[in-house]
């Protein structure tokens, strides 16, 4: 029963990476934006479950920073995807545009709760 678990997981594993080596380069980097946001963000956390959280402003900025920039950029990779039907019309310079004016205001607004 053990062996057609792992055999299906290693099947599923596959399939995954088969697909994925088909996505283009900018969705990839894209891609490597968004686990660096949240490993980052992860680090932030244990880092104050290991030393305290005295400012806590400064702990929910830095982590609140992070998920944001990470939900953005997984909002330009939606729009970048060249097989998603939905922004067809919208141009790839337009959809980088957006997302840098958008962490523009995520971070005035994190800086303004930095105090």
């Amino acid at each position: 029963m053990v062996k057609s678990t792992s055999k299906d997981a290693q099947d599923l594993f596959r399939s995954l990476h088969s697909a994925y080596s088909a996505t283009p380069t900018n969705l990839k980097i894209i891609d490597l934006y968004v686990v660096f946001a949240v490993f980052t963000a992860l680090i932030q956390v244990a880092y104050m479950a290991l030393v305290g959280s005295f400012p806590f402003n400064s702990f929910l900025s830095g982590v609140l920073s992070c998920i944001g920039t990470a939900v953005l950029a997984v909002c330009l990779r939606i729009q970048v995807n060249k097989e998603n039907k939905e922004f067809k019309d919208l141009a790839p310079e337009r959809a980088f545009a957006d997302f840098v004016l958008c962490n523009l205001v995520l971070h005035l607004v994190i800086i303004n709760f930095l105090g």
